[in-house]
């Protein structure tokens, strides 16, 4: 178990805007491990940071991603937001690691070119994969690292057990490294399931103190949150308590 669980900064931490270059400069002064954003395509093939199809241009105006190109969005974007190539270049030269969030698969193609030509694989990992787009990502491609999004609703249709055994299944089957899981949901045996599978247990998104620290005891393998600062204390403290109970011993 790792001393400390892996800090994911979700994008737009530290209360900066969504997909934009302060989130991922705040994120990294702070000393996040793993930078998180959502991937989406333009009609033209091309990598996007984006949660919904639909966006804000700079003049207030509503626009689809994938009916537009790249060149069209980018003149109308706002002047901060952040380039999926310049993010991955500037994770690439600090040594950390990026988590694309996907949101239509889409996007799959574009991302795994991209990553090829950085020479990223080893740095960048996928989530947001539920079952069949976990499938789907296996199927076009072996290279890319990805976690499953766990079914929640089988977690209201099936015993606690059932769906946890449903989780890491799927999880298997569809060649993912672990699963990505609402932090609400995850309990021991959750984790214990995980570890026998081998399956590393990444939680979301997770914003008090007390919940950061539950889980970080847990032994959850990472915590996705935005506000980066308030994990970063946590994870001090507990270090620090660590430290000094070795030292009474």
């Amino acid at each position: 178990m790792n001393s400390f669980p892996i800090v994911t900064a979700h994008t737009g931490c530290m209360n900066h805007p969504d997909h934009s270059l302060a989130s991922l400069r705040s994120a990294l002064a702070l000393g996040a491990d793993v930078y998180e954003e959502d991937i989406r395509v333009t009609r033209d093939g091309r990598l996007i940071f984006a949660h919904d199809d639909e966006v804000i241009l700079a003049n207030g105006q509503k626009a689809s991603i994938s009916s537009h190109s790249l060149s069209e969005l980018n003149e109308q974007l706002d002047e901060d937001q952040l380039q999926p190539e310049a993010a991955l270049t500037w994770i690439k030269h600090s040594g950390k690691r990026m988590n694309l969030d996907v949101k239509t698969t889409n996007a799959l193609e574009a991302a795994l070119a991209l990553v090829t030509k950085l020479d990223m694989m080893e740095q960048v990992f996928l989530s947001g994969c539920e079952y069949p787009a976990a499938l789907e990502a296996a199927r076009r491609t072996r290279h890319f690292r990805k976690l499953l999004n766990v079914n929640i609703g089988s977690f209201g249709e099936l015993s606690y057990s059932q769906a946890v055994v449903r989780a890491c299944e799927e999880a298997r089957e569809a060649r993912c490294f672990g699963l990505n899981v609402p932090y609400p949901l995850v309990r021991t045996e959750l984790l214990n399931a995980a570890q026998r599978e081998q399956l590393a247990v990444y939680v979301w998104t997770v914003a008090e103190e007390e919940d950061m620290r539950r889980l970080a005891e847990m032994g959850v393998d990472s915590i996705t949150t935005r506000d980066v600062a308030r994990l970063m204390n946590v994870k001090a403290e507990m270090l620090t308590m660590k430290e000094r109970a070795a030292f009474d011993q």
